[in-house]
Order: C-alpha cells, then sequence, then structure tokens
C-alpha cells in the first residue's frame, strides 16, 4: 500500500536538494580559489627563494661570478609535505652551479620573473626564474636564477582549504535541514488544527468552519465551506424529497387500498368505488413520475444544453394532449398566442414545466373554470408564457404559501401543506434550471392564479 507524501518530508527534501546543489556550486567555486590562494601563496615564497640566492652571487677575483648558497634560501621552501627543491644558477658564460637539466621558466622579453609550471625528472613542480646583474669595473655581468619545487605542500593546503569549506557547506546543510524541519513543523500546525476540527465534527454538522487560519490555508477554508454549504443544500433537498414523497404516496395508497376494500365486500363490487380506487392508482403513477423527474433536476450538477425551440408548437401539443381530461372535468381548456415562437430552452424539461402548470390549474380548480395558456413574443424581457385560471379567489395566506414553493429549499412542512404537490417545486427546479424566471401572482380580477414563465430568447 502506497504511503501519502508527506508535505513535511517534500519541503525538507526539496530544501536539502537545492541546498546541496549551492553547495556543490559553492564547493567547485572553492577549490578554483583553494588552488589559486595556494599557487600565490607558494609562488611568492618561491620568488622570494630564488630573489635570497641571488642575493649570495657576487664577483669573483677574475672578475667573473661567485656565488654563496645561504641556506636560509631554501630552507624556506621547506614544509611538512616534504616537497623536493631544486635550483640553477645561470651566468653570461653559463651555468654557474646547481641542477643541469634544470630548464628555467620561459619569460617574455623585458620580464625579470617567470613562472611555470614544468615536470622534473617525472615530477610535477612549479618553476621560478628570475634576471639579475651584477655590475664591474669592466661593465655588468647578467645571471639568472631558477629554483623549482614539487607541488606536494600546495595540493595539501589546497586540499585543506576545500575541506575546511567543505565541512562548513555540510554544517550549513545539516543546520538548514533542522530549521526547515522546525519551520514546517510550526507551519502545519494550523493544518493540523484544522484536521483535528474537522475530525471532531459530527457527522450531521455542515455548518461552516470557523477557525483561525494563515493566508495560504484560508483559500482551502472557503472552499471546504463552500462544499458544505452545497452538501447542506443537497441534504435538505433530500429530505424535502423524503418528507413530500412520503405524503404524496402514502395518502393515494391508503384511498387505494380503502376503496379495494370496499369493493371486494360480499355485496359484491361496487363500480363507483373501483373507479375512484383506479383514479386513486393512476394519481399513484402520476406522483412516480414527478419524483422520478424531480429527483433527476435536483441531482443533476450539470445546467442542460439550451438550443431554439419553437415553444408556440411545444404549448399547442401539450394544450391538446391536455385536452381530454379538461373535458372529462368540465373545464375550458385553450391556448393563446403566436403560431410561430423561439426561445433558447431544453424541449424535454420545458414540457415538463408546462405540463405541471397546466395539471395542476385542472386539478385544482372546479368545474366550468377557464384554463388558458397564454403566449407573449413581444415583451422585451424575453418570451413569456402564462397559465392562468378563473378559479376561486386565493387569500394572502395561500398566496404566499405557494410562492414558498418556488424557494430553492422549502421546508417539509411546506411542502406538505396545501393541495399542490410536488408540482410548483418541480416547476421552480426545472425554471432554474433553463435559467427561466418565475412568477406566480392572481388571475384576472383577482379571481384564480397566473404562473408566469419568462425564458430567453
Amino acid at each position: 500500500m502506497d504511503h501519502p507524501a508527506s508535505l513535511r518530508r517534500s519541503i525538507l527534501v526539496w530544501l536539502l536538494l537545492a541546498t546541496a546543489a549551492i553547495g556543490a556550486l559553492a564547493l567547485l567555486d572553492t577549490r578554483t580559489e583553494a588552488l589559486r590562494t595556494a599557487r600565490d601563496v607558494s609562488d611568492r615564497v618561491l620568488t622570494g627563494s630564488a630573489m635570497a640566492i641571488a642575493e649570495g652571487v657576487d664577483v669573483a677575483a677574475d672578475g667573473g661570478l661567485a656565488i654563496a648558497i645561504p641556506f636560509s634560501a631554501l630552507d624556506m621552501l621547506s614544509s611538512t609535505a616534504q616537497d623536493q627543491v631544486f635550483y640553477r644558477v645561470d651566468g653570461p658564460s653559463g651555468i654557474i652551479t646547481g641542477y643541469q637539466d634544470l630548464a628555467p621558466a620561459v619569460m617574455s622579453p623585458g620580464q625579470e620573473a617567470g613562472l611555470a609550471d614544468a615536470s622534473y625528472r617525472g615530477l610535477p613542480v612549479r618553476t621560478a626564474t628570475i634576471l639579475r646583474e651584477l655590475t664591474t669595473g669592466e661593465g655588468t655581468l647578467p645571471f639568472s636564477v631558477t629554483v623549482a619545487e614539487t607541488t606536494r605542500a600546495r595540493e595539501a593546503l589546497a586540499r585543506s582549504l576545500l575541506t575546511r569549506s567543505a565541512l562548513r557547506i555540510a554544517g550549513l546543510i545539516a543546520g538548514a535541514a533542522l530549521v526547515a524541519w522546525t519551520a514546517a513543523t510550526y507551519a502545519l500546525r494550523p493544518l493540523d488544527r484544522l484536521s483535528r476540527s474537522i475530525a471532531a465534527r459530527a457527522p450531521h454538522d455542515l455548518t461552516p468552519i470557523e477557525t483561525d487560519t494563515p493566508a495560504e490555508l484560508r483559500p482551502v477554508v472557503d472552499a471546504l465551506n463552500g462544499f458544505l454549504l452545497r452538501l447542506s443544500r443537497a441534504m435538505a433537498a433530500l429530505q424535502n424529497f423524503a418528507s413530500n414523497a412520503n405524503h404524496q404516496i402514502r395518502t393515494p395508497l391508503t384511498v387505494a387500498r380503502t376503496q379495494i376494500a370496499v369493493a371486494s365486500r360480499p355485496k359484491g363490487p361496487q363500480p363507483s368505488a373501483l373507479d375512484k380506487a383506479d383514479t386513486a392508482l393512476i394519481r399513484i403513477e402520476r406522483v412516480l413520475e414527478q419524483v422520478l423527474l424531480l429527483a433527476r433536476v435536483e441531482a443533476s450538477g450539470t445546467r442542460p444544453e439550451l438550443r431554439k425551440v419553437d415553444v408556440a408548437a411545444l404549448v399547442r401539443a401539450i394544450t391538446a394532449d391536455l385536452l381530454p381530461q379538461a373535458v372529462r372535468l368540465g373545464q375550458d381548456l385553450g391556448y393563446d398566442g403566436p403560431d410561430r415562437a423561439l426561445a433558447r430552452t431544453e424541449e424535454v424539461l420545458l414540457g415538463e414545466l408546462l405540463r405541471n402548470l397546466v395539471g395542476n390549474a385542472l386539478a385544482h380548480c372546479p368545474p366550468e373554470t377557464m384554463v388558458t395558456v397564454h403566449l407573449d413574443s413581444q415583451n422585451p424581457a424575453g418570451l413569456r408564457v402564462t397559465v392562468i385560471d378563473t378559479g376561486p379567489p386565493l387569500s394572502s395566506a395561500d398566496l404566499a404559501a405557494l410562492r414558498s414553493r418556488l424557494l430553492p429549499t422549502p421546508g417539509p412542512a411546506e411542502m406538505r401543506s396545501g393541495t399542490r404537490g410536488l408540482g410548483l417545486h418541480i416547476v421552480a427546479e426545472i425554471a432554474r434550471a433553463l435559467q427561466a424566471g418565475l412568477e406566480l401572482h392572481e388571475g384576472a380580477q383577482g379571481r384564480g392564479l397566473a404562473v408566469t414563465v419568462t425564458l430567453p430568447v
């Protein structure tokens, strides 16, 4: 099983990698600087030794050059690295003393001193050569002094400098790791508090999280609170759905069982009782269809794709489908509007919305009521579809109760009150999904109810 990545470990690893990379670059620079420093220090000593030997050169009695090698000239080159030292002194007529096969350092014309790296008897050496002159009564006598030294001492010095730098950098990396681990531990404390706060919550607690968090964690807390709000609304909608479905389905089932029980008495079946049972079962089927539609609309996380739809043709088709029901109930159902009217909507959902509005008007109005579906395509706000009935006047309390059903999450008591069932709640959910406006007001001359749906054109 893979272990989840640790933020503290990730911070530490990346900091160590970055510090190690910087340390490696610093070591390369330190190595170059150490070699240069060791070479400069050794070159000054090497040149000083050559100059000390040159101080021992003098004019001999025969007019030539005589030399006495001072002990201090070679002693200053001694080191714990046991380097080997070679020298050579040349006069106008050739070598005076020293190692004959030791080559002087190459110098440019006019240069009085030269330094060069070379190899002597299979050993790497650093060679220093200086040019001097002695003045006599007969003129000047030029001579050169060459001193060579193996490079073990300067390499040991460079290694020492590099080792000390490497140790300092290693200590810096270790200190940075300790600081990073401590800083990450303290910096992640708000996250630990947030985790404990969430873990300590009761399963039904969907209230926003209120805790002190740094600015970097605030977007996470805000997103989590937004999710809790959406989840709270979804849970409320689910509870409303369950409460309403329970109420809406149990009543017709009870009626159907009662009527079937009456019809099954020994006296023989009574047609009126069987008709009532059939009506109740039909109502159950319709309620189940409404419940499934409501669940589909509320559970959908995406809006439907809106396309141009001929709303006039759709309204006429729905009116024709429900006309037999209106005739059976003794009501007058009609359509008032143009032959063609386009709007941006979704045909199936809009059809279900209009069926609910017209079906509610037919189901809850007495006989001889006029139910009209009016279509207004000239309104600048959009295409308006209004279902108007001439039923009994509604009180202010009734209108308020009906308007409350258009809210996103009506309470269970509001869902159960009245006689409108799931219809208006489904209408409101579909209207929100279709980005349509929804208004509910009194009908003409204070009679009945008018529900207007405004569709984007």
